[in-house]
């Protein structure tokens, strides 16, 4: 009785729907910007036959953080007839984890303290013109924590509260481990379901104070992985294994937060290895798809929507052959309004941790008018630091024009040259060789073709929202074919993984706000007629 209850508030929720949009007679307006309001919206209701619309076919180009987020949220609301195409033969894009002496090197994307700068809420406050302080915290001269409204908090909540939490993320860790039972539901509900288990053993007195701490140490997680701590399964904090004498946690690196995306998506879905050589769009096929995209081995994807999740690089270098017909003048524009960011990261190992005897701070922090007048590659070495958590590697970042130039030499080169500033820097004739050098290439890499889209100077964000436009646009009679995703479609957040995530989230509710208003896949007017 409770089920057929709940389908029949369904069925009337969505009835609503349907009439709104059959009684506006206004064209609808598809927000091109960034949309990352979840609407519940589902594409197939399984309540109600006559709701369950036949799925769209759509594929994805490329199985980086936005093909996936949008592939995941498409099998979410119910949409599994979809085909990833990955050029590679492994998922993740610009996210590449790879092992090396002691650490998981990030050769791409990684984890960063300062990610949150990106958040819009962040900045938000942090952009305010003229900058006004925030409200200050109490002086405390024992706890742990402040409190910013009410002054201390009493020392014996702080302590036990904090090793609640502890506790807490140990059972979450192992858990939500890499292949783990996921029964439990998400990492958010888990966790706040425990923290509130745990506020009945404090006496009443005290639970306002620690269910600020526990609570509070929850959103510092939220912010220190990165993503929407809703959808993650803690496995970028590694995968625990079961080992002679006790557990032991094998770090993943960034590529762990694509583990869960992966478990959304149907079996099969993902191709790998299928480079894209054109996709054909906006002509009538016998089939009746509006587009097909040919891979170059010759195997053809027929489609209702295309997610190019492409870097801005090879938008810019192939759009004239990639795309049949060329893309509007409108598009082009929006590309070429876009820059391309270089950067590379090399990572040298050691047979032995040299800098614990070396007298002084190995880490520098460096900038073209430090490099004593150095004309080639290295001027663009902008740090050279210790890996963190290593005993044996080095890491540099480079960027720039030099980032390019390093990409086309050797690796002793590259080996030669960085033991040379090291030497410099250090005024240390005795610093050695490394024994393995670890190197990203991305401006050389034909399907990537830079690190990163990088805004111009003054910018408003224009080019970015009108890269994510769908193709044909709002005002057009026919219904979107090309739809555009990817870091550099989301102002504000270009060159971030965030950026990449809400990007192929947008792009997929979109899709399913379409597939309500077309009742099933979009068929243009004159395909009908045929």
């Amino acid at each position: 009785m409770k089920i057929i209850q709940k389908c029949f508030i369904k069925h009337l929720k969505y009835q609503k729907v349907f009439r709104r949009w059959k009684s506006d007679n206004s064209p609808v307006v598809f927000d091109c910007g960034p949309n990352i309001d979840d609407r519940g919206i589902c594409a197939v209701d399984a309540c109600d036959p006559e709701k369950c619309f036949e799925e769209p076919r759509v594929v994805i180009i490329g199985a980086g953080m936005a093909g996936l987020s949008a592939a995941a949220r498409l099998a979410q609301r119910g949409i599994n007839n979809v085909v990833v195409l990955e050029a590679y033969e492994r998922p993740g894009g610009r996210i590449l984890s790879c092992w090396l002496g002691d650490i998981v090197a990030e050769m791409g994307a990684s984890w960063k303290p300062d990610n949150t700068s990106t958040h819009p809420i962040y900045t938000l406050s942090t952009r305010e013109n003229p900058p006004r302080p925030g409200v200050p915290g109490a002086e405390h001269t024992r706890g742990l924590f402040n409190s910013a409204v009410n002054g201390k908090i009493p020392f014996p909540p702080t302590i036990t509260a904090y090793h609640k939490f502890c506790q807490i993320e140990e059972e979450a860790a192992q858990i939500y481990c890499l292949g783990g039972n996921k029964q439990q539901g998400s990492l958010l509900n888990f966790m706040s379901l425990r923290i509130q288990q745990e506020l009945h053993e404090y006496p009443e007195e005290q639970q306002h104070d620690a269910a600020r701490i526990m609570f509070g140490l929850s959103h510092m997680l939220n912010a220190r992985s990165g993503d929407d701590i809703g959808m993650l399964c803690a496995d970028n904090l590694g995968c625990f294994m079961n080992m002679p004498g006790g557990e032991v946690r094998v770090p993943l690196g960034l590529v762990g937060i694509l583990a869960p995306l992966l478990r959304q998506i149907p079996e099969g879905a993902i191709r790998y290895c299928k480079p894209v050589g054109c996709i054909y769009w906006g002509t009538c096929m016998r089939s009746g798809y509006p587009a097909v995209v040919c891979t170059t081995d010759g195997e053809e994807f027929p489609a209702h929507y295309v997610i190019v999740t492409t870097s801005i690089g090879v938008l810019y270098a192939n759009a004239v052959r990639l795309f049949c017909p060329e893309l509007p003048a409108s598009k082009v524009n929006a590309i070429r309004g876009l820059g391309l960011g270089a950067c590379n990261k090399i990572y040298l190992e050691y047979c032995r941790p040299f800098w614990f005897w070396h007298k002084g701070n190995l880490n520098f922090k460096m900038n073209p008018h430090t490099m004593c007048g150095r004309m080639d590659w290295t001027n663009g070495i902008q740090s050279i630091e210790v890996a963190p958590n290593s005993k044996h590697v080095l890491s540099v970042l480079v960027a720039g024009k030099e980032a390019t130039m390093m990409e086309s030499i050797c690796d002793r080169d590259v080996a030669e040259g960085i033991t040379e500033v090291l030497k410099m820097y250090t005024q240390n004739p005795n610093i050695p060789y490394p024994m393995t050098v670890l190197r990203s290439g991305w401006s050389s890499d034909p399907y990537f073709l830079g690190a990163f889209s990088s805004d111009c100077p003054g910018s408003d964000g224009s080019a970015q929202r009108a890269l994510a436009c769908p193709i044909p646009g709002p005002s057009e009679p026919v219904p979107p074919i090309l739809l555009f995703a990817g870091e550099a479609t989301v102002p504000g957040h270009n060159g971030t993984v965030s950026g990449a995530r809400l990007s192929g989230i947008r792009e997929a509710e979109r899709i399913v706000q379409l597939t309500f208003r077309y009742k099933g896949p979009p068929i243009p007017g004159s395909c009908k007629r045929a």
